[in-house]
């Protein structure tokens, strides 16, 4: 799913910044450090500089005099991203000066923990313990809250032009409309293309939709500049005309001051109009956002499916991608770490259930396309990340690698699962690591076109140097996967094969390595969960706001 630019694309728009979330701050039960009175205390944020791997100071509260129980007034705003592991630090200090200097004020203690924990809890609240050399002196509380101006609201529209110019020579005009956003330093940027509709100087074009953010960064005086081009076979750009507007006109719907005449700045003929631009209609809706629904309640569910198909070799052998080596992990173990890492951090109970498929199993030898890797059919859940790594390693000499390469069963048994929770609560992400072609194609379509109506997403992670081209069908970017007569309701299926992920990384250390995984893999599950809760009308849980949560003195 992952989308590359170039050439014309009608109807699409650029793609979205990621969103930010402002961090509340607050302390109970703080050491008291000073002789005489309470502790001043003020809290100092980190967060860690991508090119150093360090932490680096982002900012600090204000002090607040006297007091063991700082709620702090000052926030922290970062930017978010799902698919990123993005570690943060809290230190405390009682404030002994007006110095900036850290040295003059008294350590309290330090908390450290993910934006994702954050994000994750329960509430939208983590609680964590403040410590200095093993000791706890006190508690902080981190709640969070979406800024309102990352929110994805949409405008629904729809145009017509009127007496357009005729740019073609033996035809009229193929037009269509292209939508700039304006910029701080008042350039412009393409935000959004309509179709084309051939031959005619009076088009409708077909309704469409285009997040706020997108078209004016939500800003509904910022100005938007349209423009009307003739299509042509070559590619090339062929102004009929623009007009300048700003969303809050659009807004107020289908009247005269939605008609627009067609003009040329640049034009030697001042006033001379080259047609009419009119708004048929406008609606503005609100979008929930990812955080919405996760703040709402919803977890991610997150389910691993390991091939053990005789094509991985036997483990026993060094270049096997099953061989079990104490010192490096193999490329399974390295696929697991970095999107289970990420994925847990939304899942209170961190149980996640392990299958395998393609193997003989004990003790009778029968193949088996969706066994638990603990052999334990009832409860076929790990405890969290390590749990699943020891029960991989704990299967993988006890099971015969054999074949065929069958993903529909595994698809299927999840698919089962996530039709219990068509309320939203929760969203299954099914990790299927693999190193071989897909034996069973046409179920494994009809199996994802079937999954694509639940709430569901797909990752495939190929490890090896095996042909994956097969895979790319299934990872449908430039059309919905079909098959027959059926069609997916959307892409729920990313497909990245780990060697390429090696080889743009630069072969540089395992940590960057999966880091990159993670994020190719992950960075459009928060855009699927938006797009399957829109298609079934599913709106986020309420609950109230973050700063409601703290009550002073409490924890």
């Amino acid at each position: 799913m992952n989308s590359s630019g170039g050439g014309f694309q009608p109807g699409s728009a650029t793609a979205n910044p990621s969103t930010k979330v402002e961090l509340t701050v607050s302390c109970r039960k703080l050491r008291d450090m000073d002789v005489f009175s309470k502790s001043d205390p003020f809290c100092v944020f980190y967060t860690v500089n991508p090119r150093t791997g360090q932490y680096q100071e982002s900012g600090r509260t204000e002090t607040i005099d006297n007091n063991l129980n700082p709620d702090f007034a000052r926030k922290f705003v970062v930017d978010y991203f799902f698919e990123q592991h993005q570690p943060l630090k809290f230190d405390v200090y009682d404030a002994d000066s007006k110095s900036n200097n850290l040295s003059s004020h008294d350590f309290i203690g330090s908390a450290q923990c993910t934006l994702g924990q954050i994000v994750g809890a329960q509430g939208s609240r983590l609680v964590k313990d403040l410590r200095s050399n093993q000791t706890k002196y006190g508690t902080i509380i981190i709640t969070y809250e979406e800024l309102s101006s990352c929110k994805q609201d949409e405008a629904q529209m729809q145009f017509q032009g009127i007496k357009l110019a005729k740019k073609d020579l033996f035809g009229k005009s193929d037009p269509y409309l292209i939508f700039y956003r304006c910029n701080e330093n008042m350039s412009f940027t393409v935000a959004y293309r309509t179709d084309v509709i051939k031959n005619t100087l009076n088009p409708v074009w077909k309704p469409f939709t285009v997040p706020l953010r997108t078209l004016c960064n939500a800003d509904l005086d910022r100005t938007i500049k349209v423009e009307c081009c003739d299509w042509n076979r070559d590619g090339s750009i062929d102004l009929i005309g623009e007009f300048k507007t700003n969303m809050r006109r659009f807004i107020e719907g289908s009247q005269t001051d939605n008609i627009y005449k067609l003009t040329k700045e640049k034009s030697k003929k001042k006033g001379k109009t080259y047609g009419t631009i009119s708004l048929l209609s406008c609606r503005v809706q609100k979008m929930f956002s990812f955080l919405d629904y996760i703040q709402g309640g919803m977890e991610l569910s997150f389910v691993v499916a390991i091939d053990f198909t005789a094509s991985n070799g036997a483990p026993q052998a060094p270049n096997s991608l099953h061989h079990i080596n104490p010192h490096i992990p193999n490329q399974y173990e390295q696929a697991i770490q970095s999107v289970g890492l990420i994925i847990q951090e939304y899942d209170t109970d961190k149980l996640f259930p392990v299958f395998g498929f393609g193997a003989k199993l004990p003790p009778d030898g029968r193949i088996s396309h969706d066994f638990p890797v603990n052999f334990n059919y009832q409860n076929p859940f790990c405890g969290g990340v390590e749990g699943i790594l020891g029960a991989y390693r704990n299967c993988i000499p006890q099971v015969q690698l054999h074949g065929p390469t069958n993903f529909a069963p595994i698809i299927n048994r999840v698919a089962r699962d996530a039709s219990g929770f068509m309320n939203g609560s929760n969203f299954f992400v099914l990790l299927i690591i693999t190193d071989g072609i897909i034996s069973d194609m046409d179920f494994t379509k009809v199996a994802v076109i079937n999954a694509s109506k639940l709430p569901m997403a797909i990752i495939i992670v190929g490890v090896g140097n095996a042909d994956f081209s097969a895979m790319e069908e299934l990872d449908s970017d430039d059309s919905l996967l079909s098959h027959g007569s059926i069609v997916a309701d959307h892409d729920i299926v990313q497909f990245v094969p780990f060697n390429e992920i090696v080889h743009r990384s630069g072969n540089r250390d395992m940590g960057a390595i999966q880091a990159q995984l993670a994020k190719e893999v992950l960075a459009e599950i928060p855009d699927q969960i938006v797009t399957w809760t829109k298609l079934h009308g599913i709106k986020p849980s309420t609950r109230p706001p973050p700063y409601c949560a703290v009550q002073s003195g409490s924890v």
